[in-house]
Protein backbone atom coordinates (compact mmCIF):
# COMPACT_ATOMS: atom_id res chain seq x y z
CA UNK A 1 0.00 0.00 0.00
CA UNK A 2 2.85 2.43 1.17
CA UNK A 3 4.80 1.90 -2.01
CA UNK A 4 1.45 2.44 -4.41
CA UNK A 5 0.91 5.62 -2.50
CA UNK A 6 4.38 6.72 -3.36
CA UNK A 7 4.15 5.81 -7.29
CA UNK A 8 1.02 7.71 -7.17
CA UNK A 9 2.89 10.87 -5.64
CA UNK A 10 5.29 10.77 -7.94
CA UNK A 11 3.42 10.56 -10.95
CA UNK A 12 1.48 13.79 -9.26
CA UNK A 13 4.39 15.36 -9.28
CA UNK A 14 5.54 14.64 -12.96
CA UNK A 15 1.39 15.82 -14.36
CA UNK A 16 2.42 19.41 -12.36
CA UNK A 17 6.37 19.55 -14.09
CA UNK A 18 4.33 18.55 -17.61
CA UNK A 19 1.61 20.93 -16.45
CA UNK A 20 4.25 24.22 -15.74
CA UNK A 21 5.59 23.37 -18.91
CA UNK A 22 2.52 23.56 -21.58
CA UNK A 23 1.23 26.27 -19.26
CA UNK A 24 4.47 28.49 -20.54
CA UNK A 25 4.65 27.51 -23.75
CA UNK A 26 1.04 28.15 -24.08
CA UNK A 27 1.71 31.69 -22.66
CA UNK A 28 4.50 32.27 -24.85
CA UNK A 29 2.38 31.27 -28.24
CA UNK A 30 -0.20 33.73 -26.35
CA UNK A 31 2.00 36.29 -26.12
CA UNK A 32 3.99 35.96 -29.91
CA UNK A 33 -0.10 35.72 -31.99
CA UNK A 34 -0.65 39.30 -30.79
CA UNK A 35 2.06 40.15 -32.82
CA UNK A 36 1.91 37.60 -35.77
CA UNK A 37 -1.91 38.80 -36.01
CA UNK A 38 -1.19 42.29 -36.39
CA UNK A 39 1.88 41.45 -38.96
CA UNK A 40 -1.01 38.87 -41.03
CA UNK A 41 -3.58 41.71 -41.14
CA UNK A 42 -1.47 44.27 -42.41
CA UNK A 43 0.69 42.61 -44.95
CA UNK A 44 -2.61 41.51 -46.71
CA UNK A 45 -3.66 44.77 -48.27
CA UNK A 46 -0.33 44.67 -50.08
CA UNK A 47 -0.54 41.83 -52.26
CA UNK A 48 -4.36 42.54 -53.32
CA UNK A 49 -3.27 45.75 -54.57
CA UNK A 50 -0.28 44.51 -56.56
CA UNK A 51 -3.17 41.89 -57.97
CA UNK A 52 -5.34 44.61 -58.82
CA UNK A 53 -2.73 46.45 -60.16
CA UNK A 54 -1.90 43.53 -62.66
CA UNK A 55 -5.34 43.25 -63.73
CA UNK A 56 -5.26 46.72 -64.35
CA UNK A 57 -2.28 46.70 -66.29
CA UNK A 58 -3.30 43.62 -68.41
CA UNK A 59 -6.83 44.59 -69.08
CA UNK A 60 -5.95 48.60 -70.13
CA UNK A 61 -3.53 46.86 -73.20
CA UNK A 62 -5.15 45.48 -76.17
CA UNK A 63 -2.25 43.47 -77.50
CA UNK A 64 -0.62 42.32 -73.95
CA UNK A 65 1.69 39.46 -73.69
CA UNK A 66 3.54 38.17 -71.21
CA UNK A 67 5.46 34.81 -70.38
CA UNK A 68 3.79 35.12 -66.89
CA UNK A 69 0.27 35.16 -68.34
CA UNK A 70 -0.01 32.67 -71.27
CA UNK A 71 -0.81 28.88 -70.81
CA UNK A 72 1.79 27.00 -69.53
CA UNK A 73 3.66 24.43 -71.88
CA UNK A 74 5.79 22.49 -68.98
CA UNK A 75 3.24 20.65 -66.80
CA UNK A 76 5.60 20.45 -63.69
CA UNK A 77 3.91 21.91 -60.99
CA UNK A 78 6.79 24.00 -57.93
CA UNK A 79 4.89 24.17 -54.66
CA UNK A 80 6.23 26.75 -52.39
CA UNK A 81 5.41 24.56 -49.08
CA UNK A 82 5.37 26.83 -45.50
CA UNK A 83 4.98 24.39 -42.60
CA UNK A 84 6.58 25.21 -38.92
CA UNK A 85 10.33 24.94 -37.45
CA UNK A 86 8.56 23.00 -34.75
CA UNK A 87 5.87 20.65 -33.11
CA UNK A 88 3.87 21.11 -30.54
CA UNK A 89 0.96 22.85 -32.52
CA UNK A 90 -1.80 19.72 -32.68
CA UNK A 91 -2.62 19.24 -36.20
CA UNK A 92 -1.10 22.37 -37.82
CA UNK A 93 1.78 20.37 -39.58
CA UNK A 94 0.28 17.20 -40.68
CA UNK A 95 -2.91 19.05 -41.84
CA UNK A 96 -0.75 21.08 -43.93
CA UNK A 97 0.83 18.36 -45.24
CA UNK A 98 -2.08 16.14 -45.98
CA UNK A 99 -3.43 19.00 -48.09
CA UNK A 100 -0.17 19.30 -50.13
CA UNK A 101 -0.63 15.20 -50.72
CA UNK A 102 -4.13 15.80 -51.96
CA UNK A 103 -3.32 18.62 -54.16
CA UNK A 104 0.03 16.82 -55.44
CA UNK A 105 -1.65 13.72 -56.42
CA UNK A 106 -1.01 12.70 -60.12
CA UNK A 107 1.44 15.78 -60.93
CA UNK A 108 5.11 15.71 -61.77
CA UNK A 109 5.89 18.49 -58.91
CA UNK A 110 9.21 20.06 -57.53
CA UNK A 111 8.82 21.61 -53.91
CA UNK A 112 10.49 25.05 -52.31
CA UNK A 113 10.53 24.42 -48.86
CA UNK A 114 10.13 26.89 -46.08
CA UNK A 115 10.33 25.77 -42.24
CA UNK A 116 12.01 22.52 -40.89
CA UNK A 117 9.35 20.72 -40.63
CA UNK A 118 8.34 21.74 -44.79
CA UNK A 119 12.70 20.78 -45.29
CA UNK A 120 12.34 17.37 -43.32
CA UNK A 121 9.38 16.55 -45.09
CA UNK A 122 10.51 16.56 -48.47
CA UNK A 123 13.94 14.79 -47.90
CA UNK A 124 12.28 12.28 -45.85
CA UNK A 125 10.20 11.63 -49.42
CA UNK A 126 13.38 12.43 -51.83
CA UNK A 127 10.88 15.05 -53.38
CA UNK A 128 12.79 17.38 -55.85
CA UNK A 129 13.60 20.37 -54.16
CA UNK A 130 14.34 23.94 -56.22
CA UNK A 131 16.46 24.77 -52.71
CA UNK A 132 16.89 24.67 -48.73
CA UNK A 133 17.85 27.77 -48.16
CA UNK A 134 15.07 28.81 -46.38
CA UNK A 135 14.81 26.00 -43.57
CA UNK A 136 13.70 28.15 -40.75
CA UNK A 137 10.49 30.00 -40.93
CA UNK A 138 11.19 32.17 -37.90
CA UNK A 139 13.92 33.66 -39.63
CA UNK A 140 12.38 34.25 -42.69
CA UNK A 141 11.99 38.14 -43.51
CA UNK A 142 10.51 40.24 -46.65
CA UNK A 143 13.87 40.67 -48.13
CA UNK A 144 13.97 36.73 -47.94
CA UNK A 145 10.39 36.26 -49.25
CA UNK A 146 11.97 38.66 -52.66
CA UNK A 147 14.21 36.47 -53.09
CA UNK A 148 12.33 33.51 -53.33
CA UNK A 149 10.11 35.17 -55.69
CA UNK A 150 13.04 35.80 -57.79
CA UNK A 151 14.32 32.52 -58.01
CA UNK A 152 10.81 31.07 -58.52
CA UNK A 153 10.34 33.93 -61.38
CA UNK A 154 13.80 32.61 -63.01
CA UNK A 155 13.26 28.85 -62.98
CA UNK A 156 9.62 30.04 -64.24
CA UNK A 157 10.98 31.63 -67.36
CA UNK A 158 13.70 29.19 -67.98
CA UNK A 159 10.28 26.25 -68.04
CA UNK A 160 11.79 24.51 -65.63
CA UNK A 161 8.22 24.25 -64.46
CA UNK A 162 4.78 25.63 -65.58
CA UNK A 163 3.24 26.44 -62.47
CA UNK A 164 3.61 27.88 -58.92
CA UNK A 165 1.18 27.44 -56.49
CA UNK A 166 1.69 28.09 -52.62
CA UNK A 167 0.66 26.04 -49.62
CA UNK A 168 0.19 27.42 -46.54
CA UNK A 169 -2.36 27.57 -44.07
CA UNK A 170 -4.68 30.24 -43.77
CA UNK A 171 -5.52 32.31 -40.63
CA UNK A 172 -9.00 33.06 -39.91
CA UNK A 173 -8.93 33.21 -36.42
CA UNK A 174 -7.37 32.36 -32.56
CA UNK A 175 -9.85 28.76 -32.79
CA UNK A 176 -9.73 28.67 -36.70
CA UNK A 177 -6.75 27.89 -39.25
CA UNK A 178 -7.12 25.96 -42.73
CA UNK A 179 -4.24 24.88 -45.19
CA UNK A 180 -5.06 25.70 -48.51
CA UNK A 181 -3.12 25.39 -52.03
CA UNK A 182 -3.52 28.44 -53.90
CA UNK A 183 -1.92 29.06 -57.82
CA UNK A 184 -0.13 31.53 -57.85
CA UNK A 185 1.35 31.58 -61.64
CA UNK A 186 0.73 31.36 -64.57
CA UNK A 187 -1.78 34.21 -64.59
CA UNK A 188 -3.84 32.98 -67.85
CA UNK A 189 -6.54 34.87 -69.01
CA UNK A 190 -5.63 38.02 -66.51
CA UNK A 191 -6.81 40.23 -68.66
CA UNK A 192 -10.32 38.52 -69.77
CA UNK A 193 -13.15 39.68 -67.94
CA UNK A 194 -14.99 37.40 -65.63
CA UNK A 195 -17.55 35.48 -67.32
CA UNK A 196 -21.16 36.91 -67.89
CA UNK A 197 -19.62 40.36 -66.76
CA UNK A 198 -20.47 43.17 -68.39
CA UNK A 199 -17.99 45.39 -69.83
CA UNK A 200 -17.23 48.48 -68.55
CA UNK A 201 -15.70 51.70 -69.62
CA UNK A 202 -12.68 52.97 -68.21
CA UNK A 203 -9.84 54.89 -69.05
CA UNK A 204 -6.48 53.36 -70.63
CA UNK A 205 -3.32 54.06 -68.88
CA UNK A 206 0.02 54.77 -70.84
CA UNK A 207 3.04 52.73 -69.29
CA UNK A 208 6.51 53.13 -70.09
CA UNK A 209 8.17 51.89 -71.70
CA UNK A 210 5.34 49.44 -72.41
CA UNK A 211 2.70 47.67 -70.26
CA UNK A 212 4.59 44.15 -70.62
CA UNK A 213 7.55 45.14 -69.05
CA UNK A 214 6.11 47.03 -66.30
CA UNK A 215 3.76 43.91 -66.16
CA UNK A 216 7.07 41.78 -65.95
CA UNK A 217 8.65 44.07 -63.52
CA UNK A 218 5.86 43.74 -61.08
CA UNK A 219 4.90 40.16 -61.24
CA UNK A 220 8.13 39.01 -58.72
CA UNK A 221 7.21 42.07 -56.09
CA UNK A 222 3.63 40.72 -56.50
CA UNK A 223 5.01 37.13 -55.92
CA UNK A 224 6.99 37.89 -52.71
CA UNK A 225 4.48 39.43 -51.46
CA UNK A 226 2.65 36.62 -51.84
CA UNK A 227 4.90 34.63 -50.32
CA UNK A 228 5.50 36.98 -47.21
CA UNK A 229 1.95 36.88 -46.75
CA UNK A 230 1.70 33.17 -46.79
CA UNK A 231 4.72 33.64 -44.24
CA UNK A 232 2.88 36.02 -42.29
CA UNK A 233 -0.44 33.78 -42.29
CA UNK A 234 0.94 30.59 -41.30
CA UNK A 235 3.11 32.21 -38.51
CA UNK A 236 -0.21 33.28 -36.98
CA UNK A 237 -1.95 29.85 -37.37
CA UNK A 238 1.15 28.33 -36.31
CA UNK A 239 1.03 30.04 -33.09
CA UNK A 240 -2.58 29.87 -32.69
CA UNK A 241 -2.57 26.22 -33.22
CA UNK A 242 0.57 25.81 -30.34
CA UNK A 243 -1.71 28.07 -28.42
CA UNK A 244 -4.70 25.58 -28.53
CA UNK A 245 -2.59 22.52 -28.39
CA UNK A 246 -0.79 23.87 -25.28
CA UNK A 247 -4.34 25.12 -23.45
CA UNK A 248 -6.01 22.08 -23.89
CA UNK A 249 -2.49 19.88 -22.72
CA UNK A 250 -2.58 21.83 -19.67
CA UNK A 251 -6.34 21.30 -19.02
CA UNK A 252 -5.63 17.78 -19.61
CA UNK A 253 -2.93 17.97 -17.05
CA UNK A 254 -4.81 19.45 -14.14
CA UNK A 255 -7.77 16.56 -14.75
CA UNK A 256 -5.24 13.91 -14.55
CA UNK A 257 -3.78 15.86 -11.40
CA UNK A 258 -7.08 15.66 -9.91
CA UNK A 259 -7.83 12.07 -10.11
CA UNK A 260 -4.73 11.07 -9.38
CA UNK A 261 -4.71 13.53 -6.00
CA UNK A 262 -8.27 11.74 -5.70
CA UNK A 263 -7.42 8.43 -5.93
CA UNK A 264 -4.36 9.34 -3.65
CA UNK A 265 -6.75 10.71 -0.61
CA UNK A 266 -8.91 7.84 -1.21
CA UNK A 267 -5.91 5.36 -0.56
CA UNK A 268 -4.75 7.18 2.41
CA UNK A 269 -7.81 7.29 4.07
CA UNK A 270 -8.24 3.85 3.35
CA UNK A 271 -5.16 3.11 4.95
CA UNK A 272 -5.64 5.11 8.07
CA UNK A 273 -9.13 3.65 8.38
CA UNK A 274 -7.14 0.20 8.38
CA UNK A 275 -4.59 1.38 10.73
CA UNK A 276 -7.35 2.14 13.16
CA UNK A 277 -9.30 -0.98 12.53
CA UNK A 278 -5.74 -2.99 13.32
CA UNK A 279 -5.34 -0.90 16.50
CA UNK A 280 -8.65 -0.76 17.92
CA UNK A 281 -8.86 -4.49 17.34
CA UNK A 282 -5.48 -4.91 19.04
CA UNK A 283 -6.96 -3.38 22.17
CA UNK A 284 -9.91 -5.19 22.07
CA UNK A 285 -7.34 -8.60 21.90
CA UNK A 286 -6.12 -7.46 25.24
Amino acid sequence: MAANMKAVKLRIKSVESTMQITKAMELVASSKLRKAKERADTCRPYFQELYRTLQEIAKGNTEFYSIYAKEAVQETCCYVLIAGDRGLAGGYNANLLRCFEEDAKGKTISVLPIGKKAVEYVKSRNLECITDAFAEIADISVADCFEIASILCQEFRQGTFGHVELCYTRFFSILTQNPESVPVLPLVDIAKEEAGEKEKIRNLILYEPDGVEVFNAIVPEYLGGLIYGGVCESVASELAARRNAMEKATGNAQDMIDELNLYYNRERQASITQEITEIVGGAECL
